[in-house]
This record gives C-alpha cells, sequence and structure tokens, in this order.
C-alpha cells in the first residue's frame, strides 16, 4: 500500500500522484474517463484534480464536462469519501473572476455537476487583480465555514499576492491557503523555483505542480523523427529543439533504464522529490497510460541520480 503524503496543513492524505481531469470530456469520452478512474484508485490513488472549466476550449462545450464525468463515476462508485477531489473557481465561461459573489456562485454549480456537497480541495484557478485578496480570502473562508469546502489553495498567483493572502488570512484568523498549484517540471523549473518555492516552503504550503510532465514532452514519447498524434504535439516538438530539452532526455533515460522504468516516471519522482512538492499532476486519457504514471509512487531516486537531473535541466 503506498503511503499518503499531508497535504500542507490540512487534514487531507494524498497519493504522490495527482490525477488530472482535464482530458475527461475533451479527449477521454465517458467510457474512457469511467476506465482511467477506475484504473487510478485500483492502483491505490485517490486525489483528483479538475477545474469548473474543463473542457470549455472544445467546440461545442460549455465548461463543466470534466466535473459532470467525475460526478456520474463517483454516483455509479458511491465512493466518494475514499477520494480527495480538488477543483478550481475562475475561468469558466460563466463564472470568471474571482469576486464573492462569482466565487460563491462557481462552487454551488461545482458542487451540483460533482454530485457531492464538498469539495476536498478548492483553488483560485487565475488571479483576478481587479479583486482585493481580502475579498476572495473571506469569501473562501466562508465556504469552509459552511462545510462546502475543506480546504482552499491557489494557482498562478504572483508572489506578492500570495503573501498577502497568507498574511490576512493569518491576521483575521479566516482560513488560509494549504496548497499551490504552479506550473513546474524538469523543462520548466524558473517558473516556481526561487522566491514562489521559498515563500511556499515558509508557510508550509504544499506544491501540487501541473504540466509535470511538460505536456507529454517528458514521456519520452517525442523523439527526433517521430511524429506523434497528439492535440499537445506542438509544444512538445519545440522543447526537442531546445538544449536543455535534449540534455533532459539524455538524463531521463540514462535513469530510467538504471531502474528499468518509464522515463515519466522518473520525470516524476524528481519532481516529488524536491522540495515543498507533494503530488505531481499527471493526465491519463487511456489506461495503459496509468502505470507509468502511478509507478511514482514506488520509485525513489538517489541523490547521484536527482543531481544528474537537476544539472541537465539547469
Amino acid at each position: 500500500m503506498t503511503s499518503l503524503r499531508p497535504l500542507g496543513s490540512s487534514d487531507l492524505e494524498v497519493h504522490p500522484l495527482c490525477l488530472g481531469g482535464n482530458v475527461f470530456g475533451w479527449t477521454a469520452d465517458e467510457s474512457q474517463t469511467f476506465a482511467v478512474l477506475d484504473a487510478y484508485t485500483a492502483g491505490g490513488g485517490n486525489f483528483i484534480d479538475t477545474a469548473d472549466s474543463y473542457s470549455s476550449w472544445v467546440p461545442g462545450n460549455k465548461g463543466g464536462e470534466s466535473e459532470t464525468l467525475i460526478g456520474k463515476w463517483l454516483a455509479a462508485r458511491g465512493n466518494r469519501s475514499d477520494v480527495v477531489l480538488a477543483t478550481k473557481v475562475g475561468a469558466h465561461p460563466e463564472y470568471q473572476g474571482l469576486s464573492a459573489a462569482t466565487i460563491k456562485g462557481a462552487a454551488e454549480e461545482s458542487l451540483r455537476r460533482l454530485g457531492t456537497d464538498y469539495i476536498d480541495l478548492y483553488y483560485t484557478h487565475f488571479d483576478d487583480p481587479s479583486v482585493e485578496v481580502e475579498e476572495i480570502v473571506t469569501a473562501l473562508d466562508e465556504l469552509v465555514r459552511e462545510g462546502k469546502v475543506r480546504a482552499v489553495a491557489t494557482s498562478n498567483l504572483t508572489v506578492e499576492r500570495l503573501q498577502e493572502s497568507l498574511e490576512f488570512a493569518e491576521r483575521e484568523g479566516l482560513a488560509r491557503y494549504v496548497a499551490l498549484q504552479p506550473h513546474y517540471n524538469l523543462v520548466s523549473r524558473e517558473t516556481y523555483e526561487g522566491a514562489k518555492q521559498e515563500l511556499a516552503s515558509r508557510w508550509g504550503l504544499a506544491a501540487v505542480p501541473y504540466y509535470a510532465l511538460a505536456s507529454g514532452f517528458l514521456t519520452g514519447k517525442y523523439r527526433p523523427g517521430v511524429e506523434v498524434d497528439s492535440p499537445r504535439a506542438g509544444g512538445a516538438a519545440q522543447l526537442l529543439e531546445s538544449e536543455r530539452g535534449r540534455k533532459v532526455l539524455a538524463a531521463l533515460d540514462t535513469v530510467a533504464q538504471a531502474h528499468g522504468a518509464e522515463p515519466a516516471t522518473v520525470a516524476l519522482a524528481w519532481l516529488a522529490a524536491q522540495p515543498t512538492v507533494v503530488a505531481p499532476i499527471a493526465s491519463a486519457r487511456t489506461v495503459e497510460q496509468l502505470p507509468a504514471l502511478l509507478a511514482v509512487a514506488e520509485l525513489t531516486l538517489t541523490d547521484q541520480e536527482l543531481g544528474l537531473l537537476t544539472q541537465a535541466s539547469a
């Protein structure tokens, strides 16, 4: 049994791989979504990440498709209490921004779609600089006091606004952020390392990085001369042309070979070993993609291997 990790200062405990729900209702239909969720939980996973806006970018979708599918699955399996469910507010086409009224209205819609009366972890998805942090934090605190949200978190917030939010919550005795969802992986370290990571460490925030596999690049499936049929292939191809990208792939291959592991597992294991990181997020469109992701729970890299990857990605 994989040991669960405490999520910051909350009472939530999570698997070291957070399953991303961005593909549900986009590249994974209902039957694929159910199959992936079944396989993830059967493999010991308990931490599912989605957002009210997933997948509004798909022609014909309105947003909320991912939450709706997860809600149907939870109802069918009757396992709501076994799952740590995270969703986000701020980017749904009908609930944009972070005014108190928007947060309250969007939370009710998320609860309805998910078919539950509480959200375990509720993130602000993107900052809304037009709203004071006091209003945002107070609105989130109300949801916690009402029992609709167990813990609050944030993503895509500047260091300054994050610090203001934490200080205000602390000063007023309100629910404060326990986790942070940064863009962070082996080929994008500057998006988190430095001031933001230091602030997270100082306040005991758990980091739950998104783009943990750099849109599939760190799975190793993108190679010179290899065509990959994926909506995300363009971004990965650009990384392949960079010196950093090629160095990271070479280091991943070396470490993966030593462990008989997949490059994706090694990339996630490096991330999971970084200060403040509790559970990287990765999504799977098919059941076949899951084993390499779940294997992060069993792979511990040596200091030398971590150093090799860190150096290659510098």
